[in-house]
């Protein structure tokens, strides 16, 4: 891995000369997450993968963009960035990686409401590059097994494994949809995309309260394993 904070620029350009380099780019938000989660669980959840996948294959690895969209959770507090803006920031980036001479990036996306602003970003900039830049959108979540939840067990198990300031004491259970139709869980998922706490009034979609640290350990573990198969496929397609 190349961590591109710690390295000086005769460095920089010494690896990326040396050979073909892959960025990822970890992108965040700084949201609630109910009262037992600091508000930068994403960005914090989203790195540590992020860190792990270079560190296991190579990557450089640029710093995380902190700020998402989360308007969603207001009045809970947020501190959002616009659609637009997200995508301006993530255009820009890439760009100047390809001037660069990197011309593969692979942006892992740690925030649901980050979804749609980096949808189809990839075309765009394949477009903008003159078909130089290779670039895919990978949501984390999507490499797990089990349904993912917001402060609940897996985001709070997650935690547990790489940071220090969860407050066990005070999880609570929030919206649980075990015993709902799919239809209702439909509803609530639309519901909760445009306004959180009318989904969940306490700020958290699933249990929290059983998590652990071991648990954490492990969904980390899978979540790096199926990303980083899905990252190399990527490169082999790209190849190709």
């Amino acid at each position: 891995m190349v961590d591109i904070k710690t390295y000086t620029d005769p460095a920089l350009r010494k690896s990326i000369t040396a050979k073909k380099q892959v960025a990822i780019i970890p992108v965040g938000s700084i949201e609630q997450h109910g009262p037992h989660l600091p508000v930068s669980t994403d960005s914090e959840i989203v790195t540590m993968v992020a860190k792990k996948i270079s560190e296991k294959y190579g990557y450089l690895l640029l710093p995380t963009l902190n700020y998402g969209v989360s308007y969603e959770h207001a009045p809970f507090f947020n501190l959002s960035i616009r659609a637009s803006t997200l995508r301006t920031i993530l255009t820009d980036l890439c760009i100047s990686l390809v001037s660069n001479n990197i011309k593969t990036v692979f942006i892992i996306n740690g925030h649901y409401g980050n979804l749609k602003p980096i949808q189809n970003l990839d075309v765009k900039l394949e477009r903008i590059s003159g078909n130089k830049l290779r670039v895919s959108s990978l949501s984390y979540w999507h490499f797990l097994e089990r349904d993912f939840d917001h402060a609940g067990f897996v985001e709070t198990s997650l935690m547990l494994a790489i940071s220090k300031d969860v407050k066990m004491r005070l999880a609570k259970k929030g919206l649980i949809t075990d015993n709902m139709t799919k239809h209702e869980i439909t509803r609530i998922k639309s519901l909760a995309a445009k306004s959180f706490p009318k989904a969940t009034k306490n700020g958290i979609w699933g249990d929290p309260t059983k998590a652990t640290k071991k648990h954490g350990q492990t969904i980390l573990a899978e979540i790096v394993k199926n990303l980083g198969k899905k990252c190399q496929t990527c490169l082999t397609e790209y190849s190709s």
